[in-house]
């Protein structure tokens, strides 16, 4: 994409309005605890204490905005906290020239690093870098420093107060997310009645999970209708897959496989009435075409047999099962592993989230790192907005500053599109705003009034567009700033300009210094490859053991897979609204084999998930050789990854040979439905694998002289002994893969070394 292409999408995202808007009841909270702060500090501080104590009620409600599902209250809190402490470190350093410009660049390095922790700690620790800067503006005392600070954490208190005494909503974000999650499964089967090899988007059950971890005090008062229905939906979702994939469910054509498609069919408008009670709360209303879910058709026709019918089995009885859990709020069906008292997930307190918080963003203290990289980003641009403001010599210099931190994003689609929409929104607020205070000449509590009307606006707007919020934060800004003396034309001129400045710095600046999603694009398929290798090898496992503990490992594994998977179409997404064209991150890789291997690497996930949805009981009999099969496929997955890092082959010539082992051992084991299952399994797997192969067969190899056949401290081989990351080889002494004994291809590929890249033997 050419920079005018990307440039004019990234505008038009940032221009786009939706007609959505908020809860206005939520909207209307925020304002009231806003004015609560305002007026009695304006009555009793005078303006310079209300600036201050209405920029920290603003921040403060806009935290409990954010997509989180903590406990709003504690929210407003931690942000009242941060915007107390930032106010008064900055006042103090505004009395010693020269020290408030390295505090600034120090705290805006800090707030960059916060994104580490989450889009919420990002948001929130870069609107205290803009809170110091428009309340700081004249050196005070100690004490006045820490009175200011105070003022600043008190509007945090009191949004946490109002949010506490008028509750609104407090389980619709766990309600919707659960809910979707269920809408996404009845999507799901209707797709695989047309295509019995779709893949369901893991994005829904990933919010879920974060929306069911909890804080004692949720665990203690969530709804009952919240209690059991997710780990449900997690066993749903193989089962669907098992019934409708041809190798492993209902037959490809036939009467059986219309009979699965009716199965499926009835299975999504049950779900459909799931999602539906979940959202609302009402009770749940099962369509006519539930019947549909047993086994025996209503009109005597094909049954399903083998591994279809025990699918269906499970699925009618998971559904059933879902339905009496949302009638009585039975708390004892969560059927995945869950850490807590209650039977959930465990969310620790915010006090307790801090040493975790602290080594997450430690990790991120490298060159390489894409939040090291903002954080650098955004401590020198705002410093230098700040320097260049002070230089031209505007009184309001804040503003640029403010405007280059708000409009800084770790990723170039983001920055983009908000500064465009920054711009355009504070220069329509700004002047709307300044016309109202020049002709109209407002006493200070009609300024103050308006500021809160503004503010109430713009809570309510969050979900229509940054451009459309921006307006209403400036004009909140303009209003409550008016309470202070100065010519209001003159300040609008003065603003619009360091408005412009500010935005310019930081648009340059990232232009010049970006950071490209699109060189992260192999490393982030690595990841996913090794994560997915694990999850199916730990699938597999199970196999060997039935009576063995296996839900932890599995479970955790397949976490590890959607998150790097979710990591990964995140970094695709925003490498698409990228311009130029830049390396796909893998040594000798075009972007379209790094699609073709991310399908493959799909593909192997998805087989996982059919092989999940059939594990055996504890009384089964075990399959043999499929621990075996597992460790190999483990290892040689870790290794592929490894290897698209260093621009190595990828080869699975091991899994190959541990696949034919096991083929014998499946001839000699008695027939039954594990055995046929893990027969297809390992089939469909050696097929991902070859599929991986083939997509990267035309890259070129580029270790060079290096002795190690592949990085030794790869992150994908954690968990292995020093040795074995030296050797390549599993415990046990066993020997390398085979691919490692095998001659090494061809550097080239299968195509000319001096030439002009043509196949050989064609003329020209």
């Amino acid at each position: 994409m050419s920079w005018f292409a990307a440039l004019r999408d990234t505008a038009r995202t940032g221009l786009t309005l939706d007609r959505a808007l908020t809860d206005p009841k939520r909207a209307l909270r925020g304002a009231v605890a806003v004015a609560l702060v305002l007026f009695p500090t304006l009555a009793l501080g005078g303006v310079a204490l209300a600036t201050s104590a209405a920029m920290g009620a603003f921040i403060a409600g806009t935290a409990t905005f954010q997509r989180s599902f903590r406990p709003r209250a504690s929210l407003a809190v931690v942000a009242g906290a941060g915007l107390g402490v930032s106010t008064f470190l900055g006042y103090l350093a505004a009395g010693v020239p020269g020290l408030f410009p390295v505090l600034l660049a120090v705290w805006a390095f800090g707030a960059g690093l916060a994104w580490a922790i989450g889009p919420t700690a990002g948001v929130v620790a870069t609107n205290t870098v803009s809170v110091m800067l428009i309340v700081v503006q004249l050196p005070v005392s100690a004490t006045a420093a820490l009175g200011h600070g105070l003022v600043a954490a008190l509007g945090g208190v009191v949004q946490a107060v109002v949010i506490t005494l008028w509750p609104i909503g407090s389980w619709s974000a766990q309600r919707d997310a659960l809910a979707d999650t269920y809408a996404e499964l009845a999507d799901y089967a209707r797709r695989l009645r047309q295509d019995p090899t779709a893949h369901v988007d893991p994005a829904p059950f990933m919010t879920a999970r974060h929306a069911a971890a909890l804080t004692p005090w949720q665990d203690r008062h969530r709804p009952a209708e919240l209690r059991g229905l997710r780990g449900l939906a997690e066993r749903i979702r193989p089962t669907l897959a098992a019934l409708a994939d041809p190798k492993v469910g209902a037959p490809e054509e036939g009467p059986e496989r219309d009979r699965a498609r009716e199965v499926l069919a009835a299975a999504a408008e049950v779900m459909d009435a799931l999602a539906r009670a979940v959202r609302t709360g009402d009770p749940v209303r099962l369509p006519r075409s539930a019947p549909t879910l047993t086994l025996v058709p209503p009109d005597e026709g094909p049954r399903l047999q083998g591994a279809a019918r025990r699918s269906a089995r499970r699925l009618g009885g998971l559904l059933r099962k879902a339905a009496d859990t949302l009638e009585r709020g039975d708390a004892d069906t969560i059927t995945t592993p869950v850490i807590g008292a209650g039977g959930a997930l465990h969310k620790p307190s915010i006090l307790r989230m801090l040493p975790v918080a602290l080594r997450t963003v430690r990790r991120q203290l490298r060159p390489r790192s894409a939040i090291f990289q903002h954080a650098v980003r955004l401590a020198g641009v705002v410093t230098v907005a700040y320097l260049l403001a002070r230089l031209v010599g505007f009184h309001h210099g804040y503003w640029a500053p403010m405007t280059a931190a708000m409009v800084m994003r770790p990723d170039f689609a983001q920055t983009y599109s908000r500064g465009v929409a920054r711009l355009a929104g504070t220069v329509v607020g700004v002047a709307v705003s300044t016309l109202v205070v020049q002709f109209t000449h407002p006493g200070e509590w009609v300024l103050a009034a308006l500021a809160v009307l503004c503010i109430g606006g713009s809570y309510l707007a969050f979900q229509t567009g940054y451009a459309l919020t921006t307006v209403g934060i400036s004009t909140y800004v303009v209003f409550l700033l008016g309470l202070q003396a100065g010519n209001p034309l003159t300040t609008a001129f003065e603003r619009v300009g360091l408005t412009l400045l500010g935005g310019s710095v930081a648009l340059v600046t990232y232009a010049l210094f970006p950071t490209w999603q699109t060189a992260r694009l192999g490393e982030r398929l690595a990841e996913w490859l090794a994560a997915a290798g694990r999850y199916a090898a730990a699938v597999v496992a199970c196999y060997e053991d039935p009576a063995a503990p296996r839900g932890r490992a599995v479970r955790a594994a397949l976490l590890d897979s959607r998150e790097a998977r979710s990591e990964l179409l995140q970094a695709m997404q925003r490498a698409d609204a990228e311009p130029g064209r830049h390396a796909s991150g893998l040594p000798g890789v075009s972007r379209r084999q790094v699609d073709r291997a991310r399908a493959a690497v799909g593909h192997l996930g998805r087989v996982a998930v059919l092989l999940e949805a059939h594990l055996p009981a504890a009384d089964a009999d075990p399959v043999p050789g499929t621990a075996e099969y597992a460790e190999e496929l483990r290892l040689a997955t870790a290794l592929a990854g490894a290897a698209l890092l260093t621009g190595q082959p990828v080869e699975f010539g091991a899994v190959r040979e541990a696949q034919a082992r096991l083929e014998e051992r499946l001839a000699q084991a008695p027939a039954g439905v594990q055995r046929d299952v893990v027969r297809a399994g390992t089939r469909l797997l050696g097929q991902a694998m070859k599929d991986l192969e083939r997509a990267l067969r035309g890259r070129v190899d580029v270790r060079g002289p290096q002795k190690a056949p592949f990085a030794p401290r790869s992150p994908l081989l954690e968990g292995r002994t020093g040795g074995e990351r030296r050797r390549g080889v599993r415990r046990r002494g066993r020997r390398p893969p085979a691919s490692w004994r095998t001659r090494r291809r061809s550097a080239t590929g299968g195509r000319c070394r001096g030439g002009r890249g043509r196949p050989r033997g064609t003329g020209r």
